[in-house]
Order: C-alpha cells, then structure tokens, then sequence
C-alpha cells in the first residue's frame, strides 16, 4: 500500500481557558446518547434474556450495547462501574493496529518496510533470510514466520529478544499468535514519531474520542507493551468500536483513514476453517473476523470489542470468563435474536424489568455471619507464613466496628494493609496480591463456621478475584487461596501459618 494514499485529518480541538472549550471538544467528551431499545430496533425482551442467561456464569463485568450509534443498554456488574477503566490484554492490539494505521498515513513509514531496517543496533550480526524478509505487514498479520511465540515476552519485551528468535518461517505464509510482535509494531512506532504510542494516539484518537485517562503499560524503556496492557472504561471501548463502524469517521469528521479501517478489519490471512469457532474467521491487522459478518478486537479472559456492521450495532464487553467462546456463544444466542431492521412498537414493562436489572447487577459474595461464632479469642493473635508462592507473610484479626465488623492486619509482598471487608456487600479500596501492587480492590467477608472466615477481593479495574479462606484450629490457621474466574476457579495448595 503506497502511504500516499492514506491521508487523515485530525480534529483541532482549542481549548479557551479552564471555563471554555470548542463545541467539538464538548461533543466528543459528553456520554455516547442513550434510548430505549425498541426505538432502535432492539427488543428489550431479548436483551433481558441475554442479561439473565449471562448472571449465572458469574463471568461478565460489563456490557454495552449500541445500536444505530446510541446505547440502548448498559450495565457493570458491582463492584465493577462505569468509571473505572478496565484491563483490555490484547483488545489492546487493535488500538495498536490505529497507531500503525495513522503513522502510516503520515508517511512515517509503510506496510511494506523490513522490520530490521529500523533497529540495525539490535540486528544478529548474521540475520536469516526469513529475519531479513520479515515486514510491518506480517507482523499486524501474525504470520511474521515464527513457530512459537517468545517465552515470558511481558518480562523480555525489546527489540533485540524479538529479532534474536528463530524464524523457521517464511514471513506471510504461517500464522503464529504472536504478542511480541505487536509490541515491535509499539516499537516501530514510537521509534518512528519519537513517541510512545500512548501518547501518539492521545490528539490523534483519544481526544478526538473523548476516550479519558487512556493508560498502557511499558517495558523497562518506556515502550508500551501494544500487545497488551492497555486500560479503557466499557464506554470507551464502545466509542472505539463505533469509530470503525462508522469507517473511521466520528462526529462527521475523519479520525482514521477509512482505506485502514477496510484492511484491518478484512480477512488477512486464514485462522481455520471451524465454521462453529470465532477464531476460525480469519484475521485482519491485529482485529479478528467473527461469526455472522461482523469483527472484533478481543483480550484474554472476554475483553471484547464486537462489531457488527450488517446490524449497525457494537457490543463491548469486560469479563473475567476462562471460556471466551462461551461468552461469544452467549451473544450470538440470546444478543443477535435482539436486533430487527425496523423500529419496535413500545414495550415500557419490558424496557422497565430490563433497566432495573441492569442497575442491580453484582457478583456474589461470601454467605454467613459478620461476627466470629467462636467469640473474640482469635483477635489481636497475629499468625505468620512460612514462604509461599503468594507472599503473603501474616495476618491477623483486629477488633471490628460497628461499621466494619471483620478486620483483618494483612501483610503480603512487604505491605502491611488494614482491610475492612463488607458484609454481604462489597466495599471498595486499594489492596495488593501477589501480581497486583496498590490496586482498586473492593472485598467482602464472612464467617461461613466458627472456625472459618471467607475473603474475597475483587480487583476491579483486572478479570480478577481471589478467594481466600482461613480455616483456624488452635495455634494454626490454614489459607487456601482460589482465582476466580467465571464459575472456573484456580485453587493454590494451602499455607500453613503458625501463632507468633
């Protein structure tokens, strides 16, 4: 593709003083409109059923539908909310892929450029042909010709790894899922503009979007990572769909070159041939194919950004679901009934029931009592760990309130933290776990018998909640500690820890 022939105009937004902003800017910041469904098409019904079929899974954090460019339903399940940005892993490709686009379209570089030609310093002294050979194109296609993806990639993300693996390959013709790759077109990018790609996009995509507080993880040299580590809310991921929906036009104005949005979303290259998997569509410029006409940009554990151009429609999604088909099945099944060509007649009952279960959505948490059935004999008796894979060093239980009957002093990764669960609720604050440092954390506890208190913490702006149960006998107390994702939990052998 001759760059040329790209060409993209970027909206200027001017801001006049703290108190005053151009109409555009207003525009671009103020919520996506909302309706109700059936003035969009959308049977409020359908959309019900689809919310109660995906309760039970304990699996979605958010959803938002929009159709014919308005939301016509929305909702988090707590302590999941609307402002908070979520972990997007490798939904976080596609935006990388717009990065590319426009750099492209600004004549920085070209599809068709070799990938070594722009980090000769971390070059092997003796490039293979298929090394050689490797383009831009073949790594926003993952057929950049290797046959495993790079081990550990987040912990060894830089150029001169990337082009030390093996390249058995040649370039274009074996397509590899590979998340290194994605963070060389991160690289290339920046290498190009002389900035990170989170900043790059800022006045070229973000604030065209009024996308918030965008921000993305980086390796140890302030490249972010592209393959992954990008944070959005459910709203902006909304907007971003809506964006190629609508051939990379927002508010009438250009912000991605339409002949991009074509070749990224198109059929690139084959993935398969399973007419039952979403991942057997094909694939495009770091966006997938999807079943029944439509595309998306997805990440680990159902990030999703699905769009539907045959039904002018976008379904983002957050979760924490180790089956990602089964939330696409979920859309197709119970979502995809919804949409009909024309306007619905009105169904306030139905609009009504649908609305007050979307305000009402949120996970469980633990079943049973606010006060120790024991009686107060455990408080103030700190219990340490030997070493254990999940850091954590000692806990112990702390006289409660009224407020907060269940206290706990927990020490885990050097930090000490005073967490003050709710009680058959979830309350929110920061907390750390053995991945997580000083993360949004809401947590809730029970004790579900005299000797065993329940503690789940949910770290909402991630896919993850970990379940801790104390199990006390005398001097001792057994901790077993289960990720939780959808109905699927991962369960860590127990950790003895002893009375000091």
């Amino acid at each position: 593709m001759n760059p040329a022939s790209l060409s993209v105009v970027l909206p200027l937004v001017v801001l006049l003083g703290a108190l005053c902003s151009s109409p555009a800017a207003n525009a671009a910041t103020a919520p996506l409109s909302r309706a109700i469904p059936e003035s969009e098409g959308v049977s409020s019904r359908a959309l019900l059923e689809f919310v109660e079929a995906a309760e039970p899974l304990h699996a979605l954090h958010s959803v938002m539908v929009v159709r014919h460019g308005r939301v016509v339903a929305e909702g988090w399940w707590g302590p999941y909310e609307a402002a908070a940005p979520h972990e997007l892993y490798s939904l976080s490709k596609s935006f990388t892929s717009t990065a590319v686009g426009l750099a492209i379209s600004e004549g920085r570089f070209s599809l068709d450029d070799e990938v070594l030609k722009f980090f000769p310093e971390d070059a092997p002294s003796d490039p293979s042909p298929n090394l050689r050979g490797m383009r831009v194109r073949d790594l926003l296609t993952m057929s950049a010709g290797h046959q495993e993806e790079l081990p550990d990639w987040i912990h060894n993300a830089s150029p001169g790894k990337f082009l030390a693996h093996a390249v058995p390959h040649k370039p274009g013709t074996h397509f590899k899922y590979n998340s290194p790759g994605t963070f060389m077109l991160s690289a290339i990018v920046q290498r190009q503009t002389g900035q990170p790609i989170v900043d790059y996009l800022q006045p070229r995509l973000f604030d065209p979007l009024g996308i918030p507080h965008p921000t993305w993880e980086t390796n140890s040299q302030g490249v972010c990572l592209g393959g992954t580590g990008l944070r959005l809310t459910t709203e902006s991921i909304a907007r971003f769909g809506q964006l190629y929906l609508r051939k990379g036009t927002w508010g009438g104005r250009p912000v991605v070159p339409a002949v991009w949005v074509d070749q990224a979303t198109s059929r690139q290259v084959s993935t398969g041939s399973s007419p039952a998997s979403d991942w057997d569509q094909g694939y495009g410029f770091q966006f997938w194919r999807s079943r029944h006409g439509g595309y998306r940009g997805d990440g680990a554990y159902g990030q999703y950004c699905l769009v539907l151009p045959e039904l002018d429609a976008v379904v983002a999604i957050t979760s924490g679901a180790r089956d990602m088909q089964q939330v696409l099945n979920l859309v197709w099944e119970k979502l995809l009934p919804a949409f009909h060509p024309r306007t619905l007649p009105s169904d306030r009952a139905a609009a009504g029931r649908l609305r007050q279960r979307l305000a009402g959505l949120v996970l469980p948490v633990p079943a049973g009592s606010p006060l120790n059935p024991a009686g107060p004999g455990r408080m103030g008796v700190r219990f340490a760990f030997a070493e254990n894979k999940e850091r954590i060093e000692s806990v112990m239980l702390q006289p409660g309130t009224a407020e907060a009957p269940i206290q706990l002093l927990w020490k885990a990764n050097g930090r000490e933290e005073s967490l003050r669960p709710g009680v058959g609720a979830w309350t929110k604050g920061r907390g750390s776990a053995a991945r997580y440092q000083e993360e949004p954390m809401a947590s809730s506890a029970a004790w579900t018998a005299p000797d065993t208190l329940v503690l789940r913490r949910c770290f909402y702006q991630t896919p993850f909640t970990i379940t801790t149960t104390f199990r006390f006998s005398g001097d001792r107390v057994e901790l077993k500690q289960e990720s939780e994702l959808g109905l699927v939990s991962s369960q860590e052998p127990p950790i003895l820890g002893r009375r000091e």
